[in-house]
């Protein structure tokens, strides 16, 4: 059912009350009546109002003086002005204050019909732009890098010394630091700010399809290529393109990339011309680079390229300081986001988060949360609600002391990601593809794991 817009009508004449009070209902409005300034600001403290439609003259205070604590009180209310004294000097003066229109006494039903009709949309127009401007620092919010160690403190340093830099930026750490945050950062920090940020897993685009992706085809380049498309690299035109995962390019592809990075040009797949672009590339690795230059995995110049400026992510074990802070920052979010009246951990649910080591980071954490969020129903998230690799963290082996007689490194790291896959397919339900993203890998390495692990179910449903 559709709310009914709310009108105050505002008139010391009470025939001319009357008479829009009649009108207005029988156009679908809710209506209320005032006789004078006073009374009308009763009835915007006790409600709220779309549209007022306020007399210019009256004794006791005017249409002007009622126009000026409308835009104080509610400002998103839109207020047409009627008077029996027209002249440009009344007119002018409303509209300077902030009065949306004007008309004349005596007026025309249709023509007060068609102001109301605008006055609504550009009160719509006004809620919408308001519920986008909200909905955009809710975003940024909780998009914001959380914490305030010494290991953070260093990376703020660094992104905002990066900022206003043209220089291309490598970012590096383990999956779920936080590499695609520090992108967003540098970005919206930096001279590019307004232009577009284009964000891109090199993991998880087919090998096939990676060069179409990145610079577009022509019409008929390909089998399937029925139209013209536009790359990554075009759409991110004067703006940053964050190439994640950049460590799985395949060489052909690396060839390519160093070409736009050099050249500032780039040619679509199936085309004749080149086009040029003004693209800042912000990459991320959990990689080590410079071991895979060693091996020919990847070109030495094109990690030069884009390792002008690195910059180091902790692992959250590094920074543990931090922990209550992204605990209480993704509680809120996604409380918010889940319709949950809860407010926080207790003691003991806090004390095992801070003693556990996060082996995938702050995105870990932030799946432990939601989680714990999504199972309470009440303000406080106790214990039960945590994963099992919380309650028994024995389970996830992730001691790092080493015995005597020694390890076998390979076995240890198998068991811990054994333990992390089968977890991620618990909460998933078995849908792989979410357990995938839960962990922070491409579908594609997801299976790879599973089959070397020995966990991979051949159930359809569950891919």
């Amino acid at each position: 059912m559709t709310t009914k817009a709310r009108v105050l009508v505002v008139d010391d004449e009470r025939s001319m009350q009357e008479f829009l009070e009649i009108f207005l209902r029988s156009e679908n409005y809710a209506v209320e009546t005032a006789g004078d300034v006073a009374s009308a600001l009763i009835h915007l403290d006790n409600d709220e109002f779309d549209v007022v439609i306020s007399d210019i003259m009256m004794p006791g205070g005017s249409g002007i003086d009622l126009l000026h604590s409308v835009n104080q009180v509610s400002p998103e209310t839109v207020v047409i002005m009627i008077t029996a004294f027209a002249s440009t000097e009344t007119a002018i003066a409303a509209m300077k204050e902030g009065a949306y229109d004007y008309v004349t006494k005596p007026f025309k039903v249709d023509e007060l019909r068609i102001v109301m009709e605008k006055a609504l949309e550009k009160k719509l127009l006004a809620s919408e732009n308001k519920r986008l401007r909200s909905e955009l620092r809710t975003r940024a919010r909780d998009r914001a890098i959380i914490g305030s160690s010494a290991p953070m403190q260093h990376v703020y340093e660094l992104v905002a010394q990066v900022a206003d830099s043209k220089a291309n930026v490598l970012i590096t750490g383990e999956s779920g630091t936080g590499k695609e945050m520090v992108a967003r950062s540098i970005h919206a920090d930096g001279p590019r700010s307004e232009r577009p940020f284009v964000a891109v897993n090199c993991a998880a685009i087919p090998e096939n399809l990676l060069e179409s992706e990145l610079f577009g085809h022509v019409k008929g380049a390909f089998t399937g290529a029925v139209q013209n498309k536009v790359g990554l690299f075009e759409l991110a035109d004067r703006g940053t393109l964050f190439l994640d995962e950049v460590g799985e390019l395949p060489l052909p592809i690396q060839v390519k990339l160093l070409r736009v990075i050099q050249e500032k040009s780039f040619r679509r797949v199936g085309g004749t011309t080149d086009g040029h672009v003004d693209v800042r590339i912000v990459a991320a690795t959990n990689r080590c680079l410079s071991d895979d230059v060693a091996t020919g995995r990847f070109r030495e110049d094109l990690y030069y390229r884009i390792n002008v400026i690195e910059i180091p992510l902790p692992p959250l074990r590094e920074r543990s300081d931090d922990v209550p802070l992204l605990v209480s920052h993704f509680t809120e979010k996604f409380a918010r986001e889940l319709g949950k009246p809860v407010e926080g951990f207790s003691e003991e649910a806090m004390a095992r988060l801070s003693g556990y080591s996060f082996p995938g980071n702050v995105r870990e954490l932030e799946n432990v949360v939601e989680r714990a969020v999504a199972l309470t129903h009440g303000p406080v998230i106790e214990v039960s609600a945590l994963p099992p690799v919380l309650l028994n963290p024995s389970t996830a082996s992730t001691s790092t002391q080493i015995p005597p007689e020694g390890i076998d490194l390979e076995d240890v790291v198998n068991d811990f990601e054994r333990t992390l896959l089968t977890e991620a397919l618990r909460i998933s339900g078995g849908v792989k593809k979410r357990a995938a993203k839960l962990v922070g890998v491409s579908f594609r390495s997801f299976r790879y794991r599973l089959e070397k692990l020995g966990l991979d179910r051949d159930d359809p449903s569950a891919s």
